[in-house]
């Protein structure tokens, strides 16, 4: 889908709030709000906007403790990889999983509460998985930057 620059400066409206409404959205866009309704509605019917979240402040809910941990698996076979990818899936600790290039194979965005919890995690959960081969974890000590927004030119 090609997107034109009304698309661009809704999109970059919606990544602000999400929750503005149609006519909040058409007096900043200029257009009427049945104009603003179906381009969010063609934005969503083709898969650029996926979904719409509320993002909670982790420290405020006692998830202060980010982590970052690399895994390596032990053996790269398809089945290998696909077991552990629907295994780490349904840990709620673990926010993101990618599958990286470089030393590592995966790398995991992980919140907990504190150094005891990370413990646990890491004890009952992660390195109970199958076909891991190693870990490493760095800490977080201050979020610099932390987005959610794409900017789109």
């Amino acid at each position: 889908m090609k997107l034109d620059a009304i698309d661009k400066k809704l999109l970059h409206f919606l990544q602000q709030d999400a929750k503005q409404t149609n006519k909040e959205l058409s007096s900043k866009l200029n257009l009427s709000v049945t104009a603003v309704y179906e381009r969010i509605k063609k934005l969503e019917r083709n898969g650029i906007v996926k979904s719409y979240v509320a993002l909670l402040d982790k420290k405020q809910l006692d998830f202060g403790f980010l982590v970052f941990c690399h895994v390596k698996l032990n053996q790269h076979t398809e089945a290998n990889i696909i077991e552990f990818e629907t295994e780490v899936s349904v840990l709620n600790e673990v926010l993101e999983c990618f599958h990286v290039s470089g030393d590592y194979d995966y790398l995991l965005k992980v919140v907990v509460k504190d150094m005891d919890d990370f413990r646990i995690f890491m004890i009952n959960k992660l390195t109970s998985l199958k076909h891991i081969g190693s870990t490493q974890s760095s800490f977080s000590i201050n979020e610099v930057k932390n987005t959610t927004s794409i900017t789109i030119e």
